[in-house]
């Protein structure tokens, strides 16, 4: 209170006769700093012109706005690429176009960086010159720092920075930056998808839907290779895993290649499943298995965990409801010369396990020894209803239980929403046994689905209480 009583008189005294429109707060801050000598404990750095606003213009250069599209952008639903032009003042350096690459070389940290913009152009005045166009936020003020200056006085280069007219069009944007200019202000901007071959799938909000075409429109222009943009519809159909899609851009072809972990899969996209973030899970399961094991792969899609398995020398049983799903695991298993160790069904998912997995297991299982290194996976990836095929091993076979080495290992994927999803995915498992896993089972977290929803895989061998029926006396 002390010190801002003596500020308070310092004001009164020294500055009694300004008018009331030039005591702004800047000269308060002025004038601390010029008695801050005398007032203890008071220490204030003060830089010409820090503390002074000025009016917001095309040469507000620090303005971090300054890269953004033309503001009459705003609402646009149908794409106008000449709307987006605008004009921008930069600072830049004339220079003799023999030393262009010494003098853009030594001052790399100021010159322009950003993609798509030339950091040299040609001087429309003199033949002889070259302008290198300068970051407005590296160089603030039109003017350089004193080790700029230095620099260029070592290569004899006048420094005086000019002012230079630079063009934007639609080219120059980053589509974040296209999509923010164009959608109502505090409305979230999504421009991430998922990339499956040629084709950019969104997953659009409600309140981007009006400008959706515009949306696909600007993901295909700024992402080279993408000729198909597509939304989503609906949820993933619990029976065959494809859901409905929009085609909000470029060609209506949706029969694709993709490339996951080495290996290269064809797939109509509209009729199966395919889900690019799971290349690391699928990565991760193929690794626990060696050559000679035996996979069963109940929910198989188009056979992501089947043919890398196939590679590794497993014997693959493979299965999928969606009749689309086995044909492109057929062409696949083909294509990838795995299809004389894949074996494809096409069934229902218990269908299948109380029928080729149980007969399979029934021959195998008594022929494993504990010293024999060869063991069986089954993988469930049918994450929405997968826990509750688990009832199915209840007694699946009968007879005497085989080594505990050699029990069968499943990998059985759920989603949870739950506030501890792997205690929730445990206990659901375990209702669907009818036994305790306690101790007896490992949770792995995939990926974030949504918001309060994870994705995660429970690995666990199946006792042998739960799946033999040992036969009466």
């Amino acid at each position: 209170l002390w010190r801002l009583g003596y500020c308070a008189r310092l004001l009164k005294t020294n500055h009694f006769r300004t008018a009331a429109s030039n005591t702004s707060f800047p000269v308060v801050w002025m004038l601390l700093a010029q008695h801050s000598g005398r007032i203890p404990g008071l220490f204030v750095v003060v830089k010409k012109n820090t503390f002074f606003t000025m009016p917001k213009t095309m040469e507000d250069i620090t303005n971090p706005e300054l890269y953004l599209p033309h503001p009459g952008v705003r609402g646009m639903t149908l794409l106008n690429r000449e709307a987006f032009k605008r004009t921008v003042i930069v600072p830049a350096l004339k220079v003799k176009k023999e030393i262009v690459h010494n003098v853009v070389k030594s001052l790399k940290q100021s010159v322009l960086q950003r993609p798509g913009l030339k950091r040299v152009v040609e001087d429309p005045e003199d033949e002889d010159s070259r302008f290198v166009i300068l970051d407005p936020h590296k160089v603030p003020e039109f003017s350089l720092g004193e080790s700029e200056q230095q620099v260029l006085k070592q290569l004899s280069v006048h420094p005086e920075v000019s002012k230079y007219h630079l063009e934007l069009t639609y080219e120059n944007f980053k589509s974040e930056e296209i999509l923010r200019a164009v959608l109502p202000e505090g409305q979230e901007v999504t421009s991430g998808f998922s990339r499956v071959g040629h084709i950019a799938h969104l997953n659009l909000r409600d309140h981007q839907l009006p400008y959706r075409h515009l949306i696909g429109q600007v993901i295909m222009d700024k992402n080279p290779g993408i000729t198909c943009v597509v939304n989503k519809t609906n949820i993933i159909d619990s029976t065959y895993r494809n859901f409905e899609m929009e085609v909000l851009a470029g060609e209506n072809n949706l029969v694709t290649k993709v490339k996951e972990n080495n290996i290269v899969y064809e797939l109509d996209f509209s009729k199966v499943y395919w889900n690019p973030r799971l290349s690391t899970e699928h990565s991760r399961i193929v690794e626990l298995l060696k050559a000679g094991d035996v996979l069963f792969d109940v929910f198989a899609g188009i056979g992501p965990f089947a043919i890398p398995a196939a590679r590794r020398k497993c014997r693959v049983f493979a299965n999928d409801l969606n009749p689309e799903s086995y044909t492109w695991l057929l062409h696949n298993c083909k294509l990838n010369k795995v299809d004389t160790r894949v074996k494809v069904f096409n069934m229902d998912g218990r269908d299948f396990l109380r029928g080729p997995v149980r007969e399979e297991l029934s021959k195998e299982l008594p022929l494993l020894k504990e010293e024999q290194k060869t063991t069986v996976h089954i993988v469930m990836n049918l994450p929405a209803l997968a826990v509750e095929f688990l009832d199915v091993f209840r007694h699946l076979l009968v007879g005497e239980p085989c080594s505990p080495t050699c029990l069968p290992t499943v990998h059985c994927y759920g989603f949870s929403k739950h506030s501890n999803p792997a205690r929730d995915i445990q206990e659901r498992a375990e209702a669907s046994l009818g036994t305790s896993l306690a101790g007896r089972c490992s949770t792995f977290l995939v990926r974030n689905v949504a918001p309060n929803k994870e994705m995660l895989c429970l690995s666990f061998q199946i006792p042998a209480d739960v799946l033999y029926k040992r036969p009466c006396p």
